[in-house]
């Protein structure tokens, strides 16, 4: 059966490193160039991610997340660089279009924001099974219902675009046109939207009935399966990175006593 997710277990180092690990990594690499306030740290984290997935041999699986994004980063570039309102100096022109250095700048560090965001969450996305991370979060006593979001996070897209690829296998059967011009493809795409969002309806019914049989509700102690116990590397990993917060916060505070 095939997973609905977009994790693949490849065998590597990445995808035996505990979830609450992956997770600490998330919040050590958003967190820090958001305290620090400095867009150098940005990139660093930035290349940190690209080395990581590239180690955990997932990095290609990992570029079209990345280049779904470009398009609102370009949105941002235009709309920041043309019509911020703190738009003073001209970086550059081109034909009537003033870009200025001010909303660039500006547009540049939410640009940094996204892309680091989207490495970072791309780590935990690839190489974790959504089943570990919701077992792990039970055991810790994170309420079930919480958990099932969480799982249902992971398996929407996959399971949207494995929906989207089969109806249109469909219609392409009966004859309608999917490919070709930009006005065959907006003609091909309500036909194509309507039967995903009823089959996702569906999909959530049939879900819930699922749940209710397997007692989701039940308050009853669970056993587990398997147990994924935490190694020392997954403890130093934690250690360092908790390290980093509190001296990016340290420093911060200080920083901003010394300036006053």
């Amino acid at each position: 059966m095939r997973s609905i997710s977009l994790y693949v277990d490849n065998g590597t180092w990445l995808c035996r490193v505990h979830p609450f690990t992956k997770l600490m990594y998330i919040l050590t690499a958003i967190a820090v160039p958001l305290i620090s306030g400095h867009l150098a740290v940005f990139p660093f984290f930035m290349f940190l991610s690209l080395a990581v997935l590239f180690s955990g041999h997932v990095l290609r699986r990992a570029f079209p997340l990345i280049a779904f994004s470009f398009t609102i980063l370009v949105t941002i570039f235009l709309i920041h660089g043309l019509f911020n309102q703190a738009n003073e100096n001209v970086l550059f022109a081109i034909g009537p279009l003033r870009f200025y250095r001010e909303g660039l700048y500006y547009a540049l560090r939410i640009s940094f924001n996204i892309l680091n965001m989207l490495l970072c969450f791309a780590i935990l996305v690839l190489t974790t099974k959504p089943s570990d991370l919701v077992d792990e979060m039970e055991k810790k006593g994170f309420s079930p219902r919480f958990c099932y979001v969480i799982n249902s996070v992971f398996q929407i897209i996959p399971q949207m675009m494995g929906m989207m690829n089969t109806i249109t296998d469909a219609q392409r059967s009966r004859g309608m046109e999917t490919e070709g011009s930009l006005l065959v493809r907006a003609k091909a795409f309500i036909p194509l939207v309507s039967p995903v969002v009823t089959g996702s309806l569906i999909n959530t019914r049939e879900r819930a009935v699922a749940l209710e049989v397997r007692a989701f509700g039940n308050k009853g102690m669970k056993t587990y399966l398997s147990k994924r116990p935490v190694h020392k590397g997954d403890r130093l990993m934690n250690t360092v990175m908790l390290a980093v917060l509190v001296l990016s916060a340290v420093w911060r505070t200080v920083s901003w006593l010394t300036s006053r």
